[in-house]
């Protein structure tokens, strides 16, 4: 069985010592890819070093992360548009809106975020959402901005199942990680009923490491204890979990 990890930050510090390991272990799970959305204008460098070492691994994004929108988001921006147009990304992202943290940076949140959506279209490229507190109003932004004509993928979906709905409905896909193992996050009641072509897995790596490794530092090699969870949202067999889930990603990110 093939696996794609389609979110995951393995080029931070905190794989900085044993990156070789941590790769050969998602491969010996059958996690062939795994794809590296940016956060910053610091980490592209070591983002683009690390898809340099492994090409036929991982496979680059690049964005400003809603967490890093501050003050000076717009000379970050033009920075990253620069080498956005030097090298070929499958998608923009991270991208999208924080409202957990702060939300006095809304409003340049907004702006940053239709400013990275206009590279989407400029690129034809589908763009990976951050919605941390703020799923509606990006859904809200995206249906204003229907004629943008982009689609992509709610990274990190922990929302209600008419939230995803609405997403489905804008032509977004869910990507599913850690949390649908929780014991008591609800996210299995609220996938119910919803179509596993719409589907794709990711581990959010470092963060939010699946049952039974939950609060430890998480890895792409977890990805099947992911879909292992999801056999019993969608009533099929974990082959069946891993080819669609593998099937969406390649459509979704072009590949």
């Amino acid at each position: 069985m093939k696996f794609v990890d389609t979110h995951a930050h393995l080029y931070l510090d905190k794989f900085q010592e044993d990156i070789d390991q941590v790769v050969s272990n998602a491969i010996s799970r059958g996690v062939s890819e795994i794809y590296l959305p940016n956060i910053d204008t610091d980490t592209l460098e070591s983002l683009n070093a690390l898809t340099l070492a492994y090409p036929h691994v991982f496979k680059p994004m690049i964005g400003l992360h809603p967490c890093d929108v501050k003050e000076d988001y717009q000379e970050k921006l033009r920075t990253l548009k620069v080498l956005a147009d030097k090298v070929n990304y499958i998608a923009i992202g991270e991208i999208g809106m924080d409202l957990y943290w702060d939300k006095s940076t809304k409003d340049i949140q907004e702006d940053a975020f239709l400013i990275q959506c206009d590279w989407a279209k400029e690129y034809k490229l589908p763009i990976a959402i951050h919605s941390r507190d703020s799923t509606d109003e990006l859904i809200d932004l995206l249906e204003v901005n229907r004629d943008l004509g982009i689609g992509g993928v709610f990274h990190c979906f922990t929302g209600t199942n008419a939230q995803a709905i609405k997403i489905l409905d804008l032509g977004f896909y869910l990507g599913i990680g850690g949390v649908v193992t929780f014991k008591n996050s609800g996210l299995r009641d609220e996938l119910k009923g919803l179509p596993l072509d719409r589907i794709v897995l990711e581990t959010d790596a470092p963060f939010l490491a699946p049952v039974p490794h939950r609060g430890k530092r998480n890895e792409s090699s977890y990805i099947p204890l992911i879909a292992e969870e999801l056999t019993k949202v969608f009533n099929c067999d974990l082959s069946e979990i891993a080819k669609k889930t593998t099937e969406n990603a390649h459509r979704l990110f072009g590949l």
